[in-house]
């Protein structure tokens, strides 16, 4: 059984970026996020999630927080998306969303992500609310 992962909110200016997962996976809103594997760092395990689900190459910033649940320990991470990038999705996933923090906090599934999410948005200074973005499925350019 898994004991570690990571979530990474992937941020592009004042916006989020929320995932839906596939019906096989779970047919929900979360965001980058899966397995620590053996010997690989959290950073390094956030780094590669990020590539694998989205096509984004990038070094992702400890927040220094994790949560737990289910006895799985998860450790969260930022990144600042370059303007103009969209997500490349993997099989994981059949559509995104770029949303203000009002609508990232209402998509996500799970607690735990918006607890932090709302901790990270004190830290550095709330973002007003706006509207989203247009869905986009996987695989329709943006």
């Amino acid at each position: 059984m898994r004991t570690r992962e990571v979530f990474v909110f992937v941020r592009r200016g004042e916006r989020y970026l929320v995932l839906r997962r596939s019906e096989v996976q779970g047919g929900y809103w979360h965001g980058v996020a899966g397995g620590i594997e053996d010997g690989e760092s959290p950073a390094e395990a956030a780094a590669r999630e990020l590539a694998e689900e989205t096509g984004l190459v990038a070094e992702p910033a400890d927040l220094e927080r994790s949560y737990v649940y289910d006895a799985v320990t998860v450790h969260c991470f930022v990144v600042d998306a370059p303007s103009g990038w969209d997500p490349v999705l993997d099989w994981e996933h059949d559509e995104y969303r770029w949303c203000a923090l009002d609508e990232t906090d209402a998509l996500l599934h799970w607690p735990e992500p918006r607890e932090v999410l709302h901790e990270l948005n004190e830290r550095e200074g709330a973002v007003a609310p706006s509207p989203s973005d247009q869905v986009r499925p996987r695989g329709e350019a943006g």
